[in-house]
């Protein structure tokens, strides 16, 4: 088991709901056209697919995807959405757990690699993602760059939304490399809910030590699914490393 902190059944059932942003067809289109393009003829694997928020629409499209996933609470959701010989998950962490065969593509999305909560755990899941791959295929994570440069001397707080039903902001140590999301959610009841969660954050160039460790070469770094041009002020990053052939 790794250090990643377990989704609660209150948590998933509200999941969607919340996050209806990313579930929208601006976001998802152009992230399943990169995916599946990305994938081609070949399967797809999904590290901590939750709810199958991209997984899901993915295997509509065509794309044979297996799934792995620590919360049970997150894939008894996704199981209400497509059954287990469509779209099977394996319950079980990303940097340790292993499911039979090859696959073209393994994807990591939503900043989810930061729920790695040390640098070795976040390596033996560029690990494991090339313990999974057929030669050529690639590893793909989605994940914000983190914003540092906010912080002036003396500061451990940066806001990443304010909105009238959700304040969230990050507190960082900058000594752990660690960083708290903090959010205040507001209920139809007009009541406040609060929520945190730990994560890890990585740099570019870190992840790509990573990768080099094993065995993936970097191949390609947009700043989002459109594939604009990753630049010094990007916000996120959708990096692709592949193995060689």
């Amino acid at each position: 088991m790794t250090s990643s902190e377990l989704w609660t059944r209150a948590t998933a059932d509200r999941y969607d709901a919340e996050e209806t942003e990313a579930f929208s067809a601006a976001v998802l289109g152009p992230t399943l056209a990169f995916l599946a393009e990305l994938a081609g003829d070949g399967r797809a694997l999904e590290f901590a697919i939750g709810t199958g928020r991209v997984g899901v629409p993915l295997r509509e499209h065509g794309v044979p995807v297996v799934g792995i996933e620590l919360s049970e609470h997150m894939a008894a959701v996704l199981r209400r959405k497509i059954d287990a010989d469509t779209l099977p998950v394996v319950i079980g962490d990303m940097a340790t757990t292993v499911v039979p065969g090859e696959f073209t593509l393994v994807y990591l999305l939503y900043n989810t690699i930061t729920n790695l909560l040390t640098q070795d755990e976040q390596v033996e899941c560029f690990c494991n993602a090339a313990r999974h791959l057929a030669p050529g295929g690639r590893f793909v994570i989605e994940l914000g760059v983190p914003p540092l440069r906010f912080l002036p001397p003396g500061q451990v707080a940066v806001p990443f939304d304010v909105s009238e039903r959700h304040l969230g902001f990050d507190t960082f140590d900058l000594v752990e490399q660690l960083l708290v999301s903090h959010h205040f959610t507001r209920d139809d009841d007009g009541r406040y809910r609060r929520g945190n969660s730990r994560h890890r954050y990585a740099w570019p160039a870190e992840l790509d030590l990573m990768a080099r460790i094993a065995g993936l070469e970097l191949e390609r770094r947009v700043a989002d699914w459109d594939g604009a041009p990753f630049a010094q002020d990007s916000a996120k990053h959708i990096s692709v490393w592949r193995k060689p052939a």
